[in-house]
């Protein structure tokens, strides 16, 4: 029997944290060694993450312990990179951030397993893709890999509350988003920088408009992101292209059939669903923002990089009723 992978997690009281821990506890592979939290040091994990009562007895930790093989960070935007210069991880240890810090950093590999697999494998710093990021460029890879992308692309992605993270404000506040809808960083999200990224890297020379609204929707959780650009392509000749780029994926998935958020919260899915109108190829995307989003995508990412199967602790259930 393969010995368990050692966890660590730091910034685990938070909805990416709790996530992860929910997720690793049910790992077959893995053994949580620490969960970090010196807000909540010494109090039991599912005092603060109540859906975990009766599955663990862990108790969050304020310090960190070096004899583990891979470390989480759950951190907020601009405290991942804060904690590395401070504290001095292993080279032997895997490092998978889940903040954007280090997405642009040449010294991470970028974690979008769908393009990236190969070279995750031999990793030992993994850089979680952004739950926006994710959704949109499993929408565009296979037009970028083809070429296709010659126009402005045009993108509006509705997030749940969840996306804004555990820390209260006034956008996040139940009686504000609560039966409400609004536009939030319209054309300057910070997503950007990556998605432009990776389909440059798929398509030498791609300097077209990505025109991105974002929208924090009236729900808890989830991304539904529909996205158009003028395309010479024909609907069969796109579908076959969306088929061969995903043919040998655990968790994208090509729908005949409109796809809704249903179908996708509580699981590591995306789904797509391509439509033609007139020059227009039209995608819509759908993916749980804290799983493939987030933790499921980095425990994906955990389960190549130690040459495990994808599918690893990740088999979930949509909650579609």
């Amino acid at each position: 029997m393969q010995n368990k992978i050692k966890v660590g997690i730091v910034g685990s009281a938070g909805y990416t944290g709790g996530e992860l821990i929910r997720l690793l506890l049910l790992h077959p592979f893995c053994e949580i060694v620490f969960a970090n939290s010196k807000s909540n040091a010494n109090k039991k994990i599912c005092e603060v993450h109540a859906d975990l009562i009766g599955e663990t007895d862990l108790k969050f930790s304020a310090d960190i312990k070096s004899d583990i093989d891979v470390l989480f960070l759950c951190v907020g935007h601009g405290e991942a990179k804060l904690f590395l210069e401070k504290n001095k991880i292993s080279n032997s240890v895997t490092i998978i951030d889940l903040s954007q810090d280090n997405r642009l950093n040449p010294e991470f590999v970028y974690g979008l397993c769908e393009m990236n697999g190969a070279t995750i494998k031999s990793a030992k710093r993994i850089a979680n893709p952004g739950c926006f990021a994710t959704a949109i460029q499993l929408a565009l890879l296979p037009l970028a890999k083809n070429n296709l992308l010659n126009n402005e692309i045009h993108i509006s992605a509705t997030t749940g509350s969840t996306g804004a993270g555990q820390s209260h404000s006034g956008t996040s506040h139940f009686s504000w988003r609560q039966n409400n809808l609004s536009v939030y960083k319209a054309f300057e999200h910070q997503h950007l920088a990556e998605i432009n990224q990776s389909l440059k890297k798929l398509q030498l020379g791609f300097n077209q408009e990505i025109n991105f609204v974002p929208m924090r929707g009236s729900f808890t959780r989830g991304i539904l992101a529909s996205i158009y650009t003028d395309c010479t392509i024909s609907l069969p000749d796109a579908k076959k292209i969306f088929d061969e780029f995903y043919q040998n994926s655990n968790y994208v998935f090509l729908s005949e059939a409109a796809v809704d958020l249903k179908q996708v919260v509580n699981t590591n899915k995306c789904l797509l669903h391509v439509e033609q109108h007139g020059k227009k190829i039209f995608i819509v995307s759908a993916i749980d923002n804290l799983l493939k989003g987030a933790s499921g995508q980095a425990v994906q990412n955990m389960n190549i990089a130690f040459g495990l199967k994808e599918t690893e602790g990740l088999k979930l259930k949509a909650t579609t009723f």
